[in-house]
């Protein structure tokens, strides 16, 4: 892929992005601190998803394992 697309399609990106979030009016100071309090919380969420969310899908299949007549586990 030609390198000027790609950084046109990266321009038109973030031009949305500033376009959704209503940043374009901030000043240059409060776009910094938008910007970073918005990819830290991206990030949190990121990062909970991967800690978290497979362990509550494993439960949710032990769970309906046991309803659905699945063989319990043996307690050695």
């Amino acid at each position: 892929m030609d390198m000027k697309r790609v950084k046109d399609y990266l321009y038109w990106l973030y031009y949305q992005y500033q376009l959704i979030t209503c940043s374009y009016v901030l000043e240059p100071w409060e776009q910094s601190m938008f910007h970073t309090i918005t990819v830290t919380v991206f990030a949190m969420v990121v990062y909970t998803a991967y800690v978290f969310v497979p362990i509550h899908i494993r439960l949710a299949f032990e769970f309906f394992s046991q309803i659905f007549g699945g063989q319990p586990e043996s307690t050695v």
